[in-house]
């Protein structure tokens, strides 16, 4: 039986994506987060919209298409994420 991921590791996988795998210094872009964090474009834009909004992602403009970057408050989430993530799986218990 195949697991699902939540919508927390979700967001980590976008997050970890534009953290660690951005292919141009100006910031990832919706098809390469779709490709990298294996999710649907409708999907996506509801959760980049919510992570842009609440300042842990940085949009930005370039050349027409908007790009994504992590901000200095995403990493400190996501490095509070992982964190948690580890204490909770050694109590056997999935986030």
């Amino acid at each position: 039986m195949s697991v699902y991921r939540t919508h927390m590791k979700i967001v980590s996988d976008i997050l970890t994506t534009t953290r660690d795998d951005l292919p141009d210094e100006q910031g990832a872009s919706i098809t390469y987060l779709i490709r990298k964090a294996n999710i649907s474009h409708g999907r996506i834009s509801k959760i980049l919209n919510t992570l842009v909004s609440q300042g842990l992602l940085e949009q930005t403009n370039s050349d027409g298409a908007c790009k994504y970057k992590i901000s200095n408050v995403g990493r400190e989430f996501l490095q509070a994420y992982n964190t948690f993530n580890r204490f909770a799986d050694s109590f056997g218990l999935t986030i």
